[in-house]
């Protein structure tokens, strides 16, 4: 069951009346994980990026194989040196962006006012990156899965919150060979799934080394790649291959 934007408290956004929402068309307070369409369709996500190296790394894969994703890009990355020249690639390839926040933080016991301000923050960071005061960023995904306030406050600012979906547990803490990464990913695309994997916060080798494995089996399959439910109009986007 979806919910509709509701706010449970006298809160109400403090933004200025020139604010451009992020652009998702009826976002909801619920997170959504589930891709777009029916049958062998799945959502590729990667978030912490923008990251040197290993983002243009899977940007090369996704190139070479007409395939898009949406990247959950980090505000201290965008600023950090190479950050926006990546990100201007993200754009230009035909991805779709999500706002994960302006740094690492959890979010999850931050005030409605709080969570506001860093989202905006964020969204302006991108903007300002890429040059453009409009540039649509139609998906929000809270740093750690950790919600809080922060569904609410994104839907309300135009982005849709994206669940985690099917994760392949690419972070410390847990076995990164490359066999393993790429067993995890196998798994996590599977119809109707968003799979997400990281390209920036920390070495991410292995899994891009994953996808380069992956993504063509799952082609040779009949996969689509699509966007997850939620965020843009269909007519604003062409799902891959």
């Amino acid at each position: 069951m979806v919910t509709t934007v509701k706010s449970s408290s006298d809160w109400q956004p403090s933004h200025d009346p020139g604010f451009v929402p992020g652009g998702a068309v009826r976002p909801t307070s619920t997170p959504l994980a589930a891709a777009r369409g029916t049958g062998e369709v799945a959502a590729l996500t990667f978030d912490d990026g923008p990251n040197p190296g290993e983002t243009d790394r899977l940007l090369d894969i996704l190139a070479a194989h007409e395939v898009t994703a949406v990247f959950c890009v980090i505000g201290q990355n965008i600023t950090a040196p190479r950050g926006a020249e990546i990100l201007k690639r993200i754009v230009a390839e035909g991805h779709t962006l999500c706002n994960h926040s302006t740094s690492y933080a959890d979010m999850g016991t931050w005030s409605r006012a709080e969570v506001e301000q860093d989202l905006e923050a964020n969204l302006a960071t991108i903007r300002e990156a890429l040059g453009d005061p409009t540039q649509k960023v139609p998906y929000f995904r809270a740093p750690n899965g950790s919600w809080g306030h922060t569904g609410e406050v994104a839907a309300t600012l135009g982005m849709q919150p994206l669940g985690l979906g099917n994760v392949i547990f690419d972070w410390e803490g847990n076995d990164l060979s490359e066999e393993t990464l790429t067993d995890n990913l196998r798994a996590a695309i599977r119809p109707g799934a968003v799979a997400l994997a990281h390209d920036g916060g920390g070495d991410r080798e292995n899994t891009v080394l994953a996808v380069a494995t992956v993504l063509p089996e799952k082609l040779a399959e009949g996969y689509t790649f699509t966007l997850p439910q939620g965020g843009i109009p269909d007519d604003d986007w062409t799902p891959t291959p």
